[in-house]
C-alpha cells in the first residue's frame, strides 16, 4: 500500500494549515490521485489494522439503501455512531454537559446504542442519518441507481454514463443538520477488454481514519459488481479533492509512516453470486492478511 502511505507523507511534508468545520483543524492538500491494479491483490492497508468487517457491513448497508444504524450496530459496527448520538445530545440539550469522548459521554453511548437496538420508535427518531449513500444510490429522486449501473454495463459496457452520484443537492440542507453531506461524491466505472475499472471522486478525506476504509470498500464493490456483470478486475483509482489530515492525528501518523509494510492479502467472493442484492457478509473471505497492530484516533464530528 505504498500508494496510501506516500499520500500520507505528502499531506505531512507539502499540505497547508486550514481551518475545518470541527475546530480540530487539518493539514491539507487539493487534488491528489492513486491508482490501485485489483489484479494484483486486494488493497487493505497492511501498517495498520484495518477492520474489515467494518467495511464490509458498512458496504452492504450502503448496496441495500438503508440509512438508519440499527443494522449497524446489531453487527457491531460503530463507526457511524458518534453522528446521530451527537445529533441527539443536542437535540435534548445534553451535549454541553457531556464533551466529546469524555467518560460520561462514553456512558452516554452505550445507553444511545442500546435504546436503538431496542426500542423501535427511539431508533426510528434518533437512529437514522437522513438522505445519505444508501438513500442515494437506491433512490436518487426515484431512481434506483445501483440497480441502473448494473443493467447499463452488461447491455452497453462502453457508456461513459456509468455514474453513481451520491451528491443530490436538494437533500444537502437536511444532511447538513446532522454533519453529513455525501464526502463520497460520486463514482463512475470503465470496462476496457474485459475489465472492469472504478473511479471514486472523494469531495473531502479524512485520511488517517477514512481513507483506508473507503479504498477497501470501493475495491469491494468493483469486486462485486465485476462479479455479476461477468467481467474481470481492472483499476480502483481513488480522485480527491481536499484530502486532509487532522491536527490530532499527527503522532499516529509518524507513528504509521515508521511501520514497515506487507504485500497485500486476497479477498475471497463466494462465485455463485450473480445479484448485486444478494450479498451478505458470509459471502467474503479475507485471505493472508497479515499487518501491524491497529492506531486509534479520534474522530472529528
Amino acid at each position: 500500500m505504498k500508494q496510501y502511505l506516500e499520500l500520507v507523507r505528502h499531506i505531512r511534508d507539502q499540505g497547508v494549515k486550514k481551518e475545518d468545520r470541527t475546530g480540530t483543524g487539518t493539514q491539507s492538500v487539493f487534488g491528489y490521485q492513486m491508482r490501485f491494479n485489483l489484479a494484483e491483490g486486494f488493497p487493505l492497508v497492511t501498517s495498520k489494522k484495518v477492520h474489515l468487517k467494518s467495511i464490509l457491513h458498512e458496504l452492504l448497508w450502503f448496496v441495500r439503501g438503508d440509512t438508519n444504524i440499527r443494522y449497524l450496530v446489531e453487527n457491531g459496527v460503530g463507526i457511524w455512531n458518534d453522528w446521530p448520538y451527537q445529533s441527539w445530545l443536542r437535540q435534548t440539550g445534553q451535549d454541553k454537559d457531556l464533551p466529546m469522548y469524555s467518560p460520561e459521554w462514553k456512558a452516554g453511548m452505550k445507553v444511545f446504542i442500546e435504546r436503538i437496538k431496542t426500542d423501535d420508535a427511539f431508533c426510528e427518531e434518533f437512529g437514522d442519518l437522513g438522505p445519505v449513500y444508501g438513500k442515494q444510490w437506491r433512490d436518487f429522486e426515484g431512481v434506483d441507481q445501483l440497480a441502473q449501473l448494473v443493467a447499463d454495463i452488461k447491455s452497453n459496457p462502453d457508456s461513459r454514463r456509468l455514474i453513481v452520484s451520491a451528491w443530490n443537492p436538494k437533500d444537502i440542507p437536511v444532511m447538513v443538520k446532522s454533519g453529513l453531506p455525501p464526502c463520497h461524491s460520486l463514482f463512475q466505472f470503465y470496462v476496457s477488454e474485459g475489465r472492469l475499472s472504478c473511479q471514486l471522486y472523494q469531495r473531502s478525506a479524512d485520511v488517517f481514519l477514512g481513507v483506508p476504509f473507503n479504498i477497501a470498500s470501493y475495491a469491494i464493490l468493483t469486486m462485486m459488481i465485476a462479479q455479476v456483470c461477468g467481467l474481470e478486475l481492472g483499476d480502483f483509482v481513488h480522485t480527491f479533492g481536499d484530502a486532509h489530515l487532522y491536527s490530532n492525528h499527527m503522532d499516529q501518523v509518524e507513528e504509521q509512516l515508521s511501520r514497515t509494510t506487507y504485500a497485500l492479502p486476497t479477498l475471497a467472493i463466494n462465485p455463485d453470486v450473480d445479484n448485486l442484492f444478494d450479498f451478505v457478509f458470509d459471502d467474503f473471505e479475507l485471505q493472508n492478511y497479515q499487518s501491524h497492530g491497529p492506531i486509534s484516533a479520534p474522530v472529528a464530528v
